[in-house]
């Protein structure tokens, strides 16, 4: 699956990218995301496939518990339920 970033998501980062709030304008709370979490939505680019973002953050952090790629997959799957990203259409999947 290849991600963007939903239309409708304002965003806030700080300088450098260590921090990013992100509010869908139909959400009551922001998210924030730091560290990891950052890191995987400046990789969301539209571009990307979920094994694409998963092998930059390997080739970056080291998976001790051999988790990361379950916990990638479930990271964006709740991004997905905020409404914050949504699949890419006409990119080769």
């Amino acid at each position: 699956m290849v991600w963007k970033r939903g239309g409708l998501v304002a965003e806030v980062c700080t300088k450098p990218r260590a921090r990013v709030a992100l509010l869908h304008l139909d959400a009551t709370q922001p998210v924030v995301l730091e560290g990891t979490a950052a890191v995987i939505w400046d990789l969301i680019d539209g571009q990307r496939s979920e094994q694409d973002i998963f092998a930059e953050l390997e080739s970056t952090f080291e998976d001790q518990s051999g988790q990361m790629q379950a916990q990638v997959e479930g990271f964006l799957a709740s991004l997905e339920a905020q409404r914050l990203i949504e699949a890419a259409r006409g990119v080769s999947q």
